[in-house]
C-alpha cells in the first residue's frame, strides 16, 4: 500500500536497508546505537534493519566497543564476501578487468595490451569477455555471485531502450557502437548480471569521491589523462558525476588538428599521444617500440634527469609548453564551475602531475578570474592509476545500494535505474 507521498512500505523498507548498508560501509564499522543518529532511524527501526542484513549475511559483528556504564556494543560491518563486482576500464593502451569483493578488495586482475588493432571494437568486446572468464576463474567466484560488471569506456554513452548502452567515441573510431548488446549476445554470463557502462572519466571521478581525494567536497572536478583528456563534473545538481568533452575545448584557434578532426582542441597539446608526437616532430626519439606509459616515461626523464644529468632541451620545453596549455585548460574550467578542488588522474596525469605540478597550479590561477581562482584547490588524485576500474565497480556496488542489498529485482522499477540513484543520494560527506 502507498502513503501520501506514493511510497510504499517496501519502499521504506528498501531505503532504510540502503541507509543502514552505506553509513556502515563509508564510516563503519558501527554500532547499533551509533547507527541511530548516523542513518536517522529510530532504535527499533536499525535493530530490525541490522538483524533483516544479518540474516541475509551482508552484515557481520567486528568486535565489541566498551559503553558508558554499560555492556560492550557490538560493532558491525559490511561482510565483504556478501558480494563480487567487476571494473573494466577500457585505456588507451590495454584493457585493465578487475574483480573486488564487497568492500572493493581486488582478488584478481587481468589485462590485455592494444597494439595494432587499438579500438577495433571485435578485438575490445574479446578483451572484456575473455578478462572477466579469467578473473572469476582465478578467483574461484561463480559468475552467479556477481552483482553486476561496471566498465569506463572512452566517449560519450547514450542509454537506449533497445540496445542498452551505445557508445559514442568520435576520437577512438566508435560510432554508435552498442557496446551493451555486443556483450550480452557473446557474454558467458548469466542474464541476472548486468552491465553498467559509463565514460571513463566519469568512473574515475566517481571512485576519487567516493574514496579518494575528492571525499567531502560538494563541487569537484576530475580530469583524466591519458593518452586523451577529459574530465568529470560534482556539483549539488549532479551529484552522481557528469563525463564533459573537456579535452575538446578549443584552445587555439587554427591550432593542431586533434584526433577528433577539430583544429586546436586541448587534446591536440595535452594528451599523451600528441606529447609524444611533438616530441618526435622537434626532434625527439622516443624508444623505439614502446607503448605510450613508457614512452612518457622516458619523455619526462629526458626533461628531467636524475643525477644532475643534462636536460633534453627539446623535451622539456615541448613540456613546459604543455604545462601552460594544462593551466589554461584548468583556467576555463574554473572560471566556468567555480569548483572546490581540481583532482588530476589517469596514467598520464599522475605521471605529468608529479613532475610539473606547481606550474600547472601557476597558469591555472593566472589565466583564471582571481576570486574562484582563490577558492580553488589543485591537487593530485589519491587512487592510482587503477581508479576508472575503482569507479566501474562502483557502478554495480551503488545499484545494489539503491536495492537496499537485494539481488536483482524484475525490471517494473520505473525509469530511474537504482545505481543512478544511490549514485545521487550516496555521497559521504
Amino acid at each position: 500500500m502507498a502513503g501520501r507521498n506514493g511510497r510504499t512500505v517496501r519502499d521504506l523498507r528498501r531505503a532504510n536497508r540502503t541507509a543502514v548498508l552505506q553509513r556502515l560501509y563509508f564510516d563503519g564499522p558501527l554500532s547499533r546505537f551509533e547507527l541511530g543518529p548516523a542513518t536517522g532511524l529510530s532504535s527499533g527501526s536499525v535493530s530490525n534493519v541490522v538483524a533483516d542484513l544479518v540474516a541475509d549475511g551482508l552484515v557481520e559483528e567486528a568486535g565489541s566497543v566498551d559503553s558508558d556504564g554499560g555492556r560492550p556494543r557490538t560493532l558491525l560491518r559490511v561482510a565483504p564476501g556478501a558480494g563480487h563486482m567487476i571494473g573494466v576500464d577500457v585505456g588507451e593502451t590495454r584493457v585493465r578487468v578487475e574483480l573486488f569483493d564487497l568492500t572493493l578488495t581486488e582478488l584478481a586482475r587481468a589485462e590485455r595490451p592494444l597494439e595494432q588493432q587499438r579500438y577495433e571494437v571485435e578485438v575490445i568486446v574479446g578483451h572484456i569477455r575473455d578478462g572477466i572468464a579469467e578473473v572469476l576463474d582465478e578467483a574461484g567466484i561463480p559468475p552467479e555471485q556477481l552483482l553486476g560488471v561496471g566498465i569506463g569506456v572512452p566517449g560519450i554513452v547514450e542509454r537506449t531502450a533497445d540496445r542498452g548502452a551505445v557508445v559514442h567515441g568520435q576520437t577512438i573510431g566508435w560510432d554508435a557502437v552498442p557496446l551493451e548488446s555486443l556483450l550480452r549476445t557473446t557474454s558467458r554470463l548469466p542474464d541476472s548480471v548486468r552491465y553498467f557502462i559509463d565514460n571513463g572519466a566519469k568512473t574515475l571521478g566517481q571512485a576519487e569521491m567516493w574514496f579518494g581525494a575528492g571525499r567531502g567536497a560538494r563541487n569537484a572536478i576530475v580530469v583524466l589523462f591519458g593518452s586523451g583528456v577529459g574530465a568529470c563534473l560534482v556539483t549539488p545538481e549532479v551529484e552522481h558525476g557528469r563525463a564533459v568533452e573537456w579535452g575538446h575545448l578549443t584552445v587555439r584557434v587554427r591550432g593542431r588538428r586533434c584526433r577528433c578532426g577539430a583544429l586546436g582542441c586541448l587534446e591536440a597539446y595535452a594528451g599523451a599521444e600528441s606529447l609524444l608526437e611533438r616530441w618526435r616532430e622537434e626532434g625527439g626519439r622516443p624508444p623505439e617500440g614502446a607503448d605510450e606509459e613508457t614512452a612518457l616515461s622516458a619523455m619526462l626523464a629526458a626533461a628531467y634527469p636524475s643525477g644532475g644529468g643534462t636536460a633534453d632541451p627539446v623535451a622539456l620545453g615541448v613540456l613546459e609548453e604543455t604545462a601552460e596549455y594544462l593551466g589554461a585548460g584548468l583556467s576555463d574550467l574554473i572560471n566556468l564551475f567555480q569548483p572546490e578542488r581540481i583532482l588530476i588522474g589517469g596514467w598520464g596525469g599522475l605521471q605529468l602531475g608529479a613532475r610539473f605540478l606547481p606550474a600547472v597550479r601557476r597558469y591555472a590561477t593566472s589565466y583564471a578570474l582571481r576570486h574562484p581562482a582563490e577558492k580553488v584547490a589543485i591537487e593530485l588524485g589519491r587512487l592510482g592509476p587503477d581508479a576508472v576500474t575503482v569507479g566501474a565497480a562502483i557502478l554495480p556496488l551503488a545499484d545494489f545500494f539503491g536495492r537496499g542489498g537485494r539481488r536483482l529485482e524484475p525490471a517494473a522499477e520505473g525509469p530511474v535505474p537504482a545505481w543512478q540513484t544511490a549514485l545521487e543520494e550516496r555521497a559521504p560527506r
